[in-house]
């Protein structure tokens, strides 16, 4: 195939999305000319369709890489939870819901990553996004923050059955030695909410669907990566500082 004709197909196949936006503007016989035409090209050169798919992939990178750039500041807020080496020279931003599936099967991999790695800090964005239960987990442990306690709460919520109820939560924080009253007024604080709020804000503005997500080095991972994975980003983080 002609390489000028193929470049052409390329851009015809990118611009698929807006094609489809404005298909009430073609005639029924132009579309059914456009899907012949792309239907033989295919079938010429199913390079073309992967090429495609390439760069749009490429584009979507490029735009997610603005939108952290861009939110920057708002990712490391001095008030965040921190876990790790509060000083580390690579940061691990996590966003994750407590009864979320993923996020506590990422639990040992990340625990093992910070015992074996001391230069990693992990910052925690509480972002419940599986209902009441979520809610109330988020703001159990942000109250548990103001007495020094979240990341021993989080533990124990995260490895407590996911039907988080305000009896596990008190049930976990007295055994750890929480104030419960103080616990129960402090996750009421409308701040506390706030927070959450802002995280959800956050979350949107960077395009994040669903947890466990890290950013690391300016790159967004979705999901419950393997350990071997994580030590290639944090690599390549530290290469590029």
């Amino acid at each position: 195939m002609p390489c000028m004709f193929r470049t052409a197909l390329l851009g015809l196949a990118l611009c698929l999305p807006s094609l489809v936006a404005l298909a009430d503007q073609f005639t029924p016989a132009q579309r059914a000319e456009i899907v012949k035409i792309m239907r033989d090209a295919l079938k010429q050169d199913p390079s073309i369709l992967r090429d495609a798919v390439a760069a749009l992939q490429a584009d979507e990178t490029g735009k997610q890489k603005e939108m952290l750039a861009a939110a920057k500041s708002a990712l490391i807020d001095p008030a965040d939870p921190v876990g790790g080496n509060p000083h580390g020279d690579v940061t691990i931003v996590e966003f994750f819901d407590t009864r979320c599936p993923y996020c506590r099967k990422l639990e040992p991999t990340m625990a093992d990553l910070l015992a074996r790695d001391r230069g990693v800090r992990l910052v925690f964005k509480d972002l419940p996004i599986l209902g009441p239960g979520s809610v109330l987990g988020s703001k159990a442990l942000l109250a548990a923050q103001k007495q020094g306690g979240y990341e021993k709460l989080r533990e124990a919520v995260m490895s407590a059955p996911q039907q988080t109820t305000k009896a596990t939560i008190q049930d976990a924080a007295q055994r750890l030695g929480l104030d419960w009253p103080r616990l129960q007024r402090d996750m009421e604080d409308p701040a506390i909410q706030a927070r959450i709020d802002a995280n959800l804000k956050l979350a949107r503005s960077i395009g994040i669907e669903g947890t466990p997500a890290l950013i690391i080095g300016g790159e967004l991972i979705p999901g419950a990566v393997e350990g071997d994975e994580l030590r290639s980003a944090i690599a390549k983080a530290r290469a590029t500082r």
